[in-house]
């Protein structure tokens, strides 16, 4: 039964429509308080079985099972793994139980999608996942940094799409998702990573295309999304300066 993860789950947001587009979903954030925000909001789903919490720090390679993470003091978002070399004094040093997602995957099943956000990691993490042979249908990474999009070609990734983060909760507030049960429409909220695959709007791009487009907007709070079962359209010459999600 594919799955879909959300490494970097925050409290939550996008399980509803995760929860919507495939029997089981794992979610998996290291702040423990807003793991417990997910366990209580999703009880019922926990317990039938459809979804997993994991409150760890996402790891790679070999760790030690508790592992220094910085939790942001006001802005949870913006809790990382890495040792902040901005603002420090905005963090708190803590020490969190440590997971490597390649092991979290092994243990729940075969990826549909996997959405990794986990600020200034997640190209550590999808380097760790290719490295085992983990290549899932769909994935998305945040492109703090552009080796995120250079491991998702160089793993063989050839359709690409971008998406917004801040312009989510405006540019899907009303819109029409394929679910398990057909489709329907859906309001994206605030701060969600917001749709994959065919759900984003457009077609896909080439990975020159989506290089352009990073070119133009820059990197930030942008989530790369590529595709190993969808064709991207060549003669697509996308338009950035309108919008950046095709």
């Amino acid at each position: 039964m594919p799955v879909i993860y959300d490494f970097g789950a925050n409290n939550g947001l996008n399980i509803p429509y995760y929860l919507s587009k495939a029997e089981k979903v794992v979610a998996a954030d290291a702040n423990p308080v807003l793991a417990d925000q997910m366990r209580e909001r999703f009880k019922a789903e926990i317990a039938g079985g459809r979804l997993v919490v994991e409150n760890c720090v996402l790891v790679a390679g070999e760790q030690a099972p508790e592992v220094p993470f910085w939790l942001h003091k006001t802005i949870d978002v913006k809790s990382q793994f890495p040792t902040p070399t901005e603002r420090p004094e905005d963090y708190e040093r803590v020490i969190l139980p440590a997971k490597r997602a390649v092991d979290i995957i092994r243990a729940h099943g075969e990826p549909h999608y996997v959405q990794i956000d986990i600020e200034y990691y997640d190209h550590v993490v999808l380097r760790d996942l290719f490295a085992n042979r983990i290549r899932p249908p769909y994935v998305s990474a945040e492109c703090q940094s552009v080796k995120c999009f250079c491991l998702l070609v160089a793993a063989g990734y050839g359709a690409f799409k971008l998406v917004d983060g801040s312009s989510v909760h405006e540019r899907y507030a009303r819109h029409e998702i394929q679910t398990t049960q057909g489709k329907k429409l859906y309001a994206f909220p605030p701060h969600a990573a917001g749709p994959f695959g065919n759900d984003i709007r457009g077609p896909w791009m080439t990975d020159d295309n989506l290089f352009h487009v990073l070119g133009f907007s820059g990197l930030g709070w942008k989530d790369v999304h590529a595709s190993r079962v969808d064709q991207p359209d060549p003669k697509h010459r996308p338009r950035p300066r309108i919008a950046i999600d095709f």
